[in-house]
Order: C-alpha cells, then sequence, then structure tokens
C-alpha cells in the first residue's frame, strides 16, 4: 500500500528529524525530494506546486529555524501538510436516522468495483445497526444482477432486482417502494458503468438520481488509475454532484496520486477505501492516518482497533485463564491464526507498525507460513492438539505427510508453540506487565 512514495518520505523523515539545526538550504533541498516524490507518485501538478509552496512559506518561519528540535518542527509541518491534501479530517456517510430512509448511489467507471463496494459498504451499515438493501440497477454489464445477488446472499443482505428488466430508473423506483414496505433504512443503489464516460450512461444516472433522491452519490473510483481517477471524478461531479468518493483497489496502489490530489482538485472527500478482496476490506478513510503510514510511522489506531473488531471480550477472558493454568493448547493456537487473519494481510499489518511500515519488501514475506502451519495442526488428532507431548516421530511423520509439509516444519511448529506457551504462561504471572499492555493499548481507544 503506498510503497513507492511510502519508501522515500521514510528516508526523508529519517534524514530531517535526526537534525539539532536546520536552514534554509536543507528546507530546500528536502522540498525538492518531496517535490519529486509526489510527481512520481502521480499527484497533479497542480497540487504539488500548492504543497511544496506552502511547505516552503511554513518550514522557513521562525518556528522551525530557531526551534528547541528543528527537525521534528519540519516533519511536523510535512506531516500536517499531506493531512491537508488528503482531507484533513474523517468525513461520515450523512445517513438520516434509522426511521427515516436513506439512500446511497453508486456511480463509477465499468472495472472500478462498484457492485464489490456496494456489498462491503452494506456489510459496514449493517453492523453498525442499519438495515440495509442492496439494489441492482447495472443492467449493462453481463452477470452484474447475477454478482450482486450473490454477494448479498454472502452477507445476508437482501437484493432488490427485476427478472428481465431493462429500465434501470423503473428498477430504482420501484425499490424506493418495496424498502418502505419492509421497514429498510439504507438503500444502497449500485448503478451501471461503461469502459468510459459517455452521454447516455450520464442520462441514465442523472434520472435514476432524480427518481431515488440520494443523501449521498458516492463515485467508486479505481485508486491505481492515479490522475485519471480525479479527472473521471471531477466529470461525474459536473453533471451529478458527487458527495464523496470510495477508492477501490487502494491495497494495490504503491503511489497514491489520486488519494493525493483527489479532495485539493475536486473538494470531494475520500470516505472510504478498499484493501482487499474480503467483505471486511474496507475501512473508513482517515487522513491523519493514512499521513502517518505515507511518512514511515505506520498506523498504530487502525492496527489496534483492527484487533479489537476480531477479539470477543468472553473468549479473551477464557484465554487468560487457559494462560494462567498452563493450558493453552495447539487448538488455542489455531484459533489465533485464525484471529489475525480476519485483521486483513500480513503486509496491510505490517504498513500499520511504526518503524516497519515501507521497511519490509513485500515480495520476501512469507505470506504462506501462517497457511502451512494452520495445515500441520489441521492434520494432528484432537488428542494430539489437546497434548503436543504424545506427538512422537512416528506421529510427526504421519502429520507431516498429511499437512502436504516436512518432518521439519513440524518440529519446528511445536517448538514455536512451545515457545509461545512459555511466554504466555509468563505474561499470566505477571501482573505489571499485563497492566502496562493493557494501558498502552487504552491510549488507543
Amino acid at each position: 500500500m503506498l510503497e513507492k512514495i511510502t519508501n522515500t518520505f521514510s528516508d526523508i523523515v529519517r534524514t530531517v528529524s535526526g537534525k539539532s539545526t536546520i536552514t534554509e538550504k536543507n528546507i530546500e533541498e528536502t522540498v525538492e525530494q518531496i517535490k519529486m516524490a509526489l510527481l512520481e507518485a502521480d499527484v497533479n501538478l497542480r497540487v504539488v506546486r500548492r504543497f511544496v509552496n506552502a511547505t516552503i512559506e511554513e518550514a522557513k518561519g521562525e518556528k522551525v529555524l530557531r526551534a528547541v528540535d528543528p527537525g521534528q518542527q519540519f516533519v511536523k509541518i510535512i506531516y500536517d501538510r499531506i493531512v491537508a491534501l488528503l482531507g484533513d479530517s474523517k468525513v461520515d456517510l450523512q445517513l438520516k436516522g434509522p426511521d427515516t430512509q436513506s439512500v446511497v448511489l453508486l456511480l463509477g467507471l465499468q472495472g472500478a468495483g462498484k457492485t464489490t463496494a456496494a456489498h462491503k459498504l452494506a456489510a459496514r451499515l449493517v453492523k453498525n445497526g442499519r438495515k440495509a438493501l442492496l439494489v441492482a440497477c447495472d443492467l449493462v454489464r453481463p452477470a452484474a444482477v447475477e454478482q450482486l445477488k450473490q454477494l448479498g446472499e454472502k452477507i445476508n443482505v437482501p437484493v432488490y432486482f427485476e427478472e428481465g428488466a431493462s429500465d434501470a430508473v423503473a428498477v430504482a423506483k420501484n425499490s424506493i417502494s418495496y424498502a418502505k414496505k419492509n421497514g429498510i433504512d439504507t438503500v444502497i443503489v449500485d448503478t451501471a458503468g461503461r469502459l468510459q464516460i459517455d452521454d447516455s450512461m450520464m442520462k441514465e444516472l442523472v434520472d435514476v438520481k432524480k427518481a431515488v433522491n440520494p443523501v449521498e452519490t458516492i463515485l467508486v473510483a479505481d485508486a491505481m488509475t492515479g490522475q485519471n481517477a480525479v479527472d473521471i471524478a471531477k466529470s461525474f461531479d459536473e453533471q451529478l454532484g458527487l458527495s464523496g468518493v470510495i477508492l477501490t483497489k487502494f491495497d494495490s496502489d504503491a503511489r497514491g496520486g489520486a488519494a493525493l490530489s483527489l479532495k485539493s482538485i475536486t473538494g470531494k472527500p475520500i470516505l472510504f477505501i478498499g484493501t482487499g478482496e474480503k467483505t471486511e476490506d474496507f475501512e473508513p478513510f482517515h487522513p491523519e492516518r493514512i499521513a502517518s503510514r505515507i511518512l514511515g510511522m505506520g498506523d498504530i489506531v487502525s492496527l489496534v482497533e483492527k484487533a479489537q473488531e476480531t477479539v470477543d471480550i468472553e473468549e479473551a477472558k477464557k484465554l487468560e485463564q487457559k494462560m494462567a493454568r498452563n493450558e493453552f493448547t495447539l487448538d488455542d493456537m489455531l484459533e489465533q491464526f485464525d484471529r489475525v487473519n480476519k485483521m486483513g494481510s500480513l503486509s496491510s499489518l505490517i504498513d500499520m507498525i511504526p518503524g516497519l511500515s515501507g521497511q519490509i519488501d513485500e515480495s520476501k514475506l512469507n505470506l504462506d507460513g501462517m497457511k502451512r502451519q494452520k495445515a500441520i495442526i489441521q492434520a494432528m488428532t484432537k488428542k494430539e492438539r489437546a497434548n503436543h507431548l504424545i506427538i512422537g516421530p512416528s506421529r510427526r511423520k504421519r502429520i507431516a505427510k498429511g499437512s502436504g509439509t516436512s518432518v521439519a516444519e513440524v518440529n519446528k511448529l511445536i517448538k514455536q508453540f512451545e515457545k509461545t506457551k512459555l511466554t504466555m504462561k509468563k505474561l499470566s504471572r505477571n501482573k505489571g506487565m499485563q497492566a502496562k499492555l493493557m494501558s498502552q493499548l487504552g491510549n488507543f481507544r
């Protein structure tokens, strides 16, 4: 995620933050590096010029040059400028109260990921207590209706569609009546796209918008298209009046041009980002957290939030009791693997860890390691998982064969398990260490 720009900015931050004195020459040299990094990231030229001028003007003031820690002060200015580019602060959906109906209209070109974004948004809103309906108004792309039906079924959200329909405006109108009759408070309308903007598509979208009167008109754009995404947003906004943007494929965007240009050029906030293929890989867009990631400072707040989403309080208490009684088993270890997996990809988690963001070559990450370890545990019998001490040489051979791994890998896992068990036992008995850990987590709640 934003690897190229993160690597460059991380180097800049490391160089600047260590300086005990900052001169005007330092500032100019650093800003020139930033300028090149932004241009290479496919950031709009006008945006780059504004960024550079504002940074130089602020950095050359007495606040930096005479500061006690000028390097840190200069880094703070760069951080603040990037946050401003990204949109200053998180913007929430402006939905009406649950006793009133809210319609969210999703627009975008074909291939941007509208249908996938629609189901991810629906899943998030349902989790937050809304009653959602997905509406299949993409009657152009083959199998678009069927795709939405399958995705709706996957998250247990109803999908309104009309078999053999050819009039998207009529489907949209009818869906509103259906939602009212069934007490649904949030309607998400998935519309047709084209490979490029054309008059017939825009006319249909204008008519659909009039028919449903949405509280949110959101463009779904592919983050990897850089400045093209910004140009597309401008075109849609001019004819339909956007309220915000969802950037898909954000996890695959190494440059960041779209994210860093959109707000400045269009004035429209980025509301959500798609960070993977799973339903839960969909995050609210926090400018300050993304800025922190870009500068290589990680995003510990999002990391803690992801952890909190996957932790069940009762399960956590049971695990704590098992640790105290030294009863942690391989089944428990398997559950922890699943919990980490729910938090997202290993590479996305590393991006959030301060000091590691942008510093690890993702091509060298052993992303299959956890899958192989899970396979080893799953190849064991219930008795073996409950008591690893009975797993002798012959059992290890059988487990290796059953999991498609080697005896050496089975041995390594068991050693890792014993080490983990010992660490957990120590942690359960060290109340001071537990309190310190909880206070650190508490700072980010």
